[in-house]
């Protein structure tokens, strides 16, 4: 991991969440490696080499994180394989 890159990514949950409306549009966030789910995965990846207590306030963190991500995205059904990515990767935005 680089210096700030958990803050970095709680960043672009921050500026994501910010659109209007119930779910999050696609166009807004599209570039590869600058979405929201790159984000996720960088939050996962610190996890992972946290100690006990940062990993449990990171974790409490994430878990609201993700109540909002699930909230405002669909399921994808056509994206099985991405699964194994995380499930973050399975959730569609509106077009």
């Amino acid at each position: 991991m680089w210096p700030n890159a958990v803050a970095v990514a709680l960043a672009r949950f921050e500026w994501v969440f910010q659109q209007p409306g119930r779910y999050l549009n696609a166009s807004e966030a599209s570039s590869p490696g600058i979405e929201v789910e790159d984000a996720r995965d960088d939050l996962e990846q610190a996890m992972l080499h946290l100690p006990a207590g940062a990993k449990r306030d990171l974790g409490r963190l994430i878990t609201r994180l993700d109540e909002e991500f699930e909230r405002r995205t669909l399921p994808e059904p056509h994206s099985v394989e991405s699964a194994m990515f995380g499930w973050w990767w399975t959730r569609m935005r509106e077009r």
